[in-house]
């Protein structure tokens, strides 16, 4: 770790630029308490219009603007009893009432649907009702998470006060070998940072997170909650400009502009070779209780799981295929797969993958949060052993406090499931 020794008085980080922006400021320095404006606000079925629309009713006021909200059914969909159907019923009846422009009604996880849509851009100061809304930093804008109480001061206001974060910058160089992917480098960061870097912002760089995919580099944002960081970054790039045209959205033309400039101060800087890597795996009951496959080799299990914001994307369901091409899943698995939104599902379907998938013997789930959040098809009971593409395993995240949740990636969950134990996916891909 090194000390950075930037000029602050000259200088800014992506995230300072950004927070100065929506304050109205021409520079913010880390600590400062400012108020911004908020560009995006997206909330969700699970903490949004049922704890939200209380509050706008009992002061008589409206949302602020319908066009900036976005509201998303992921959580509770589909429906499983009257309890779940009346709360997304509630969504759908709020969207009605205030004339919400934007809402996804079981298309998939807030997160990736914001970037199928083109709803994100560089330099954007957006709000979201789910701690993982860090994943939005991927395209190069500052997105965090608040709770309900938060959220209805911003739909009502577009406004909210801020700390301005320190960010710790951490820069990864060189390959990957076999096998590794973002979801190790999370699960080894998660170890060596440790999860409790309060009150930061994590800016990732280096030409190891440049030659990743959009969909890699989200992983980094998103499990930037899990090393307890306000948000996540990535400075803007070609990539970044392809993905945000792909979600039919034309970047505006200072896009690129939005980067920290040389020499800027960060409250301390990382730096990690690519290439001494090797696939990770999270023990319960913690993504800080990391560490290479081999430690957890013959671990045995009773269900794989790949799903989530963070491990069902269209990539991560081609690892798995990768994988299980020509295998079959061990008898006393479960293979539950619940691909992160319905445009995933239909491309996975179109290029084979879920033909590769289901023939090995995965149980296809719909689009949504599911059970990595305990919730509808796939959850645990006690004394069962789960290992999972998720992104938290903390006790009850998947069902019973009683059950044991094991983090890895695509690969490393799909070789797990063939194994019928936690195995290393390298053996199976040479």
């Amino acid at each position: 770790m090194q000390k950075n020794k930037g000029n602050p008085a000259m200088t800014a980080t992506l995230v300072e630029k950004i927070i100065a922006r929506a304050a109205g400021k021409a520079r913010v320095t880390p600590g400062e308490i400012v108020t911004c404006k908020v560009d995006l606000a997206m909330i969700l079925d699970s903490g949004g219009p049922r704890k939200i629309w209380p509050r706008l009713k009992e002061l008589g006021v409206g949302v602020w603007d319908p066009e900036k909200i976005i509201v998303v059914s992921d959580h509770f969909v589909p429906a499983v009893d009257a309890e779940t159907a009346a709360i997304l019923k509630l969504a759908r009846d709020f969207v009605r009432e205030y004339k919400i422009k934007h809402f996804y009604d079981m298309k998939g996880i807030c997160h990736i649907v914001l970037t199928e849509n083109g709803h994100l851009e560089p330099g954007m100061f957006a709000c979201g009702g789910d701690s993982h809304s860090t994943m939005g930093g991927a395209y190069g804008c500052y997105m965090a998470g608040f709770g309900g109480i938060e959220m209805t001061g911003v739909c009502i206001t577009g406004e909210i006060w801020t700390r301005v974060p320190e960010t710790i910058r951490v820069d990864w160089s060189g390959a990957f070998n076999t096998a590794v992917v973002a979801k190790d480098v999370m699960l080894f960061l998660c170890r060596q940072l440790g999860m409790d870097n309060a009150f930061t912002a994590i800016e990732y760089g280096g030409d190891t997170i440049a030659a990743m995919s959009m969909s890699e580099r989200a992983v980094l944002c998103n499990m930037a909650a899990e090393l307890g960081g306000e948000t996540g970054v990535i400075a803007p790039d070609a990539k970044t400009l392809a993905a945000i045209r792909a979600g039919g959205t034309e970047p505006k033309p200072d896009a690129l502009s939005w980067r920290s400039d040389d020499g800027a101060r960060f409250a301390a800087r990382h730096n990690f070779n690519a290439a001494e890597l090797q696939p990770q795996v999270a023990a319960p009951h913690a993504p800080s209780n990391s560490g290479g496959v081999d430690d957890y080799k013959g671990v045995k299990i009773d269900q794989a799981y790949i799903g989530a914001c963070v491990g069902a994307k269209l990539s991560d369901l081609q690892m798995a295929a990768s994988v299980l091409t020509g295998r079959k899943v061990a008898s006393h698995v479960r293979l539950l797969v619940a691909p992160a939104s319905q445009k995933i599902y239909a491309e996975a379907a179109a290029d084979g993958t879920l033909n590769i998938l289901t023939d090995a013997g995965a149980i296809m789930l719909a689009s949504g949060c599911g059970a990595c959040a305990a919730l509808g098809a796939g959850v645990l009971s006690e004394g069962e052993t789960c290992i999972s593409t998720t992104n938290r395993n903390f006790k009850g995240r998947m069902g019973s406090n009683q059950a044991s949740v094991y983090l890895g990636s695509p690969y490393t969950v799909a070789a797990a499931a063939a194994a019928g134990a936690i195995a290393d996916p390298r053996e199976f891909l040479q």
